[in-house]
């Protein structure tokens, strides 16, 4: 943890920002997040990419919940570029949460109102070697929530109670991760990341009916193919058709763009990083760094 972190509208000690034992979100788990990402760039200055729609999709989860944030999208944006100026960072991770703050047990919160932090580290890859090497996966026996059961489309604290289970299963048994299959039994995602495979030059993606959270990350991915001209589909997913895949890869902030090589223990192609997957990493990193003008309007410069 960096020293300096945003708390209810200032920024404090790390060792200050702390909330109660009774607080609701802690036991219920009533809380939003996003995970964001700033990188140095060419102009040797860190910037946050797609800080506005992180930042949009963090109220939306809210509203979703009901959870009344009080303050504005411009000032949680100002607070995410505050924590990485602040504390003198060039690459780093950006974690906002807004969580339920009343000490009152009980389900049903009379008062939603909610205590808000930003807290940004330095955080390498987060399937670690895998991103270099490929990412050894397999299938979780536990299903991702469904959405008639769970608004799937926000990022809500609750939720990754399931995506635990999954990666605790995943570590336990000796792989990089795990991946959910919807309660249908089609392909949902990972237990933080989205999915892509590749077969005969077409990308494919599961949809959202597939019980995923539509990533930021995932759309730059499917931005990116078809600026290159890579088909891309969203459509469902068998199990079948993922290990039959030339090329699987994971996208998503923490993870970036992570190929997948094996899935219980069956290769993806020839159980190597796909061509098209090293090119997507590699686009995806001069996109981030500024390197190409094109996108520079997903870069917020702190």
């Amino acid at each position: 943890m960096t020293r300096l972190v945003w708390f209810n509208g200032r920024l404090v000690d790390a060792g200050e920002a702390v909330v109660s034992v009774s607080t609701h979100a802690l036991h219920y788990g009533t809380a939003v997040f996003e995970g964001i990402r700033a990188y140095w760039t060419v102009k040797q200055r860190p910037a946050i990419f797609r800080l506005r729609e992180h930042v949009k999709r963090f109220f939306v989860s809210a509203r979703i919940y009901r959870i009344e944030i009080p303050f504005t999208e411009d000032e949680i944006a100002e607070a995410c570029k505050a924590v990485v100026r602040e504390n003198g960072l060039k690459d780093a991770y950006i974690r906002p949460i807004a969580y339920i703050a009343t000490t009152e047990l009980g389900i049903k919160a009379r008062d939603r109102r909610a205590g808000v932090a930003v807290l940004a580290k330095e955080w390498g890859k987060y399937l670690g070697e895998a991103y270099e090497k490929g990412a050894r996966v397999t299938v979780s026996p536990w299903r991702r929530l469904p959405s008639f059961s769970f608004p799937t489309t926000a990022k809500a604290s609750g939720h990754y109670i399931n995506s635990f289970l999954a990666a605790m299963d995943a570590h336990e048994k000796g792989f990089d991760e795990a991946i959910l299959l919807d309660h249908r039994g089609f392909v949902s995602e990972g237990t933080g990341e989205n999915l892509f495979i590749v077969k005969d030059g077409v990308a494919y993606t599961p949809p959202i009916q597939a019980s995923i959270l539509p990533g930021i990350t995932r759309d730059t991915i499917m931005t990116l193919l078809g600026d290159m001209g890579v088909e891309v589909v969203e459509k469902d997913i068998t199990l079948g058709e993922l290990l039959s895949a030339d090329e699987a890869f994971f996208t998503g902030t923490a993870a970036e763009v992570t190929p997948v090589v094996e899935v219980d223990n069956v290769k993806i192609g020839d159980g190597k990083p796909g061509p098209l997957t090293r090119k997507l990493q590699k686009l995806y990193s001069d996109v981030v760094r500024g390197k190409i003008e094109k996108y520079e309007g997903w870069l917020e410069y702190v």
